[in-house]
Order: C-alpha cells, then structure tokens, then sequence
C-alpha cells in the first residue's frame, strides 16, 4: 500500500507564516503538520509516500528527505492547482494497481491507522459537525455503509463531515472516474473534486464503509492551529531537549521547547511550543507556537503564532507574525 500525502496547497488562511513556509510544515506541538501525519502512517507500517507538492514544494521535498531518510518516496508536482481530484489524478503513474492510503497534508487525526489498513473494505474517515456545509458530506445507512458524498452542500442531508482520510483498494477505478469526471468537466465550486469521484464510484457500484476519527485537529487558521497545538500537546506532553538549565525561568507544561534555546528571566506555559536555538527573555509567553532563531525581549505574548528568524521586543499583545521580520512594540 501507498500512502498519497496532498501538500500543494497555498495556505492562505495562516498567512503571512505561509508566504515562506508551506502550511505542511508549521510547527505544532514541538512537530510540524507533516512530520505527524507521516509518523503515524509509518507507524502503521506504511513505508512508501508520494507526496503532490506544488507551491513552496522544494521545501517539502527537502524536509522529507532530511527527516525520513530510509522512506521511499516520490514527488508528484502540481503546477497548476485544479483540485484534490487532479491532484490525485497525477500520482497514476506512480500507484499503478496498489491499494492506496490518502491524507490531505493538513488533516491530523486520532484514529487506529493499523485497522484502517487491515480493513477489507474501501473506507472514509468522518467526524460529526455541527455545520457541515463547509466539508465534503458522507451519508451513511444503519450499517455504516456510505449511501452518497458530497463537496460542500448548501442543504446537508448529513452532519458527518469527510475530514480528509481515504483508503481506496480499487484505484483503477478511483483513476478512472477522476479522467471521467475531468474529461465531462464535473466540477464542484470550480474545483476537480476527490468527493465527486467517490461518488461516481459509488453510483458505479463500489462500496464505501464509515470510520469515525475520534479528534480531528483543525490547523488552517491561527485561532483553531494554536487550539490544536494545546490539544497536542497534552497528548504528547511535554518535550524539552535535556541539555537546557533555564535561568530564572518558570515552565508551565505542557509544553515543548527545541534545542539551543537560551531561555532567562521568563515565565513559559502552558501550551507553548518553541522552535530551535530562540532566545527568551524577561518575557512571559503562554498558549502560542514561537518559531526557530526567533528573539523576545521584555513582551508578554498570549494567543500568539511567531515566524522564524523573527525579532520582538515590547509590550502585551496578541500577534500573528511572519517569517524574517523584526517588531519593537516600545516606546518611540
């Protein structure tokens, strides 16, 4: 089996992070995105990725190669982004005939990877929601069989929402409604849709079963990404690289803090996740995600999601900043 990672996605709801950073591989709870969707997929024994990778996809590339080393893996590009349909459409070559095992690159859930796989069964993940209107839509009978799904209903006959987990054992035909519906141009909001393909292949007669996901963590913007990186955190606790001996410093966990940190003077936690070698001092940071080389001075951040390579002195705020950027909040 081969597992299908779509990452070619602008990210322009985490802006201005993504401008430099794909969405895959902003830091959260002390990983990136990425590095825990792969690591639980690998877990399950998963050993072959492709990754669609498109804007800002050398980074990708070079992170997966860093960090999975011993994966085999390949790199699908999509120039120009048509939808996760098209995007799944370019990896035929590489799949053939095996059975594959999809998550979008910005979908991190709580589920038994292992039993999904060992399923006999074509399966989609699904997570109830008070407002489905903005997800694709599975309709499901009494046995857990998937009836219909569809992208983005104005007026859902369902509150299950797709959160972005597949696993397809016939992909020659899962292929073969894609080219179908791309050839009769079968849209959705503009998009070459997965969803739409799935439901060509369950009015064709393929049989899809439910899998309930028991949390799904929503990273695509600051509030629910910062929300998210609390959650994970208390689930993964706490992880401080050994060698620190803080200065003056009191640390609230749960949180996670890289190595080559010089923190002193400060309060940090809970729910905070610090990238590598950032300087810290006589500030108090709680509930925020603070990126690698970044240097607070004299500030009080909460709520807050900071670049790398960034600079910050000042006061109390709530900030969303960047990669390279230097703020000075004090006095003129």
């Amino acid at each position: 089996m081969k597992a299908i990672i779509p990452v070619a996605g602008a990210g322009t709801k985490l802006r201005p992070h993504t401008y430099t950073q794909p969405k895959a591989l902003i830091p959260l709870a002390g990983k990136t995105i990425l590095s825990i969707i792969v690591d639980q997929l690998q877990e399950a024994g998963i050993n072959e990725f492709i990754f669609i990778v498109g804007y800002l996809g050398e980074k990708i590339h070079d992170f997966v190669k860093d960090k999975y080393p011993d994966l085999t893996t390949h790199f699908v590009h999509q120039n120009e982004r048509h939808g996760l349909g098209h995007a799944v459409l370019l990896t035929r070559s590489i799949v053939a005939d095996d059975e594959v095992f999809i998550v979008l690159g910005d979908t991190i859930c709580e589920f038994n990877a292992r039993e999904v796989i060992d399923n006999p069964h074509s399966l989609l993940g699904v997570k109830r929601v008070d407002d489905p209107r903005n997800f694709g839509v599975a309709e499901i009978d009494d046995h857990g069989n998937i009836t219909r799904v569809v992208e983005k209903p104005q007026i859902p006959k369902s509150n299950m929402a797709l959160v972005g987990i597949y696993r397809i054992r016939d992909t020659s035909f899962l292929f073969s409604c894609l080219e179908s519906n791309m050839r009769e141009h079968i849209t959705s909001y503009g998009q070459y849709n997965l969803t739409d393909a799935i439901e060509c292949m369950i009015k064709s007669g393929a049989k899809f079963q439910s899998f309930k996901v028991q949390n799904w963590f929503d990273c695509g913007r600051k509030e629910t990404l910062l929300e998210s990186n609390a959650k994970l955190l208390k689930k993964f606790g706490s992880n401080i690289a050994p060698e620190h001996q803080f200065e003056n410093t009191i640390i609230i966990e749960p949180v996670s803090i890289a190595a080559g940190c010089d923190i002193k003077n400060s309060i940090v936690g809970p729910n905070v996740a610090i990238g590598e070698r950032t300087v810290v001092n006589y500030s108090i940071i709680k509930n925020s995600i603070i990126g690698s080389f970044a240097n607070l001075h004299d500030i009080v951040l909460t709520e807050s999601l900071i670049g790398s390579d960034t600079e910050v002195k000042g006061e109390s705020r709530s900030l969303n900043i960047g990669d390279n950027t230097e703020i000075d909040l004090g006095e003129s």
